[in-house]
């Protein structure tokens, strides 16, 4: 049994094909088509290519979120399938059932079943990229929740208006999703960076903010400081909710071995639970993990007929 799987972002769309979701071969990507739906739908078709008549099904990690009652996805970023039923209308352009994923899901299911998870039952992943997204996968099935949103702990009037120590203002900016003082408006590289313009006044990329407070210079130091403060007390009560026993962290920040680190201590010692271990680790799967995580819905899904 082969399966299509497909990463599908704001600027490619990359393709693999999978065997089993341990077994997975890289193929083409090609610019994603943002306005035409004959020409996205076109380019799925092409992708899978000459290796149609082996394909059993096609396992999408998207952008965007899906409502699991409807299939409707919300995908502002590629409006030629925001608002779609996606799914069902690439089944129907191309004959194979399509199982599809928000990829923030896609990556926790992919971390809980062959990476840092492996063995916990209860696996809250996060990225921590240019923003900020989450996947909750309990007994090996990702949870959806109402419209598509469980997990999604970046979102919602959750900032501090105060913090560091001492403790400094922090203005709520507004986010993409609508609201204000969100913590994707501050966790993620680009966050950080208007975290630092913010207390600063100067443009500096997350890389070299890292860099710099890693390297004891006091003003990335001060910043990182009040940066951990606001996403770990938003990430506690997360946890305090989800119960969750393992964090595997994806995107860029993750890169940091130090900022996960110093994050896991933050998050461990405003949590009820007082974990003996570290619950924030590096994501295991480095490579391909919107692939594995499409893989292993695609198969869990075929399983159940």
């Amino acid at each position: 049994m082969m399966l299509a799987c497909f990463d599908i972002g704001g600027s490619q769309i990359k393709a693999a094909f999978a065997g089993s979701p341990g077994e997975i071969e890289l193929g083409g990507s090609v610019p994603t088509p943002l306005d035409d739906f004959g020409a996205f739908a076109g380019a799925i078709g092409a992708l899978i290519g000459g290796g149609a008549h082996a394909v059993k099904g096609v396992a999408i990690s998207t952008t965007g979120v899906i409502d699991p009652s409807s299939g409707l996805l919300t995908c502002a970023n590629i409006p030629c399938i925001h608002g779609r039923t996606i799914a069902a209308d690439l089944s129907q352009a191309h004959g194979f059932p399509v199982f599809i994923a928000n990829d923030a899901d896609c990556f926790a299911l992919a971390e809980a079943l062959q990476g840092a998870g492996r063995g916990h039952r209860d696996v809250f992943g996060i990225i921590l990229g240019s923003g900020v997204g989450g996947g909750l996968v309990i007994d090996g099935r990702i949870v959806t929740g109402a419209g598509g949103y469980a997990g999604e702990w970046g979102h919602g009037m959750a900032l501090q208006t105060r913090a560091g120590t001492p403790p400094v203002d922090v203005p709520h900016v507004s986010c993409p999703c609508g609201s204000a003082g969100c913590v994707n408006t501050v966790g993620g590289a680009r966050g950080m960076e208007r975290l630092f313009k913010s207390l600063t006044g100067r443009d500096v990329a997350s890389v070299d903010i890292v860099a710099g407070w890693t390297g004891g210079d006091a003003g990335c130091g001060r910043v990182v400081d009040v940066y951990l403060d606001l996403v770990s007390t938003v990430l506690a009560l997360a946890l305090n909710i989800v119960g969750a026993t393992i964090v595997p962290v994806g995107g860029g920040l993750s890169n940091s071995l130090e900022l996960v680190g110093a994050l896991d201590e933050r998050v461990r010692s405003k949590m009820l639970y007082k974990s003996p271990t570290p619950l924030l680790v590096p994501a295991q799967l480095t490579v391909n993990p919107a692939f594995i995580g499409a893989a292993l819905i695609g198969f869990q899904e075929l399983q159940r007929g």
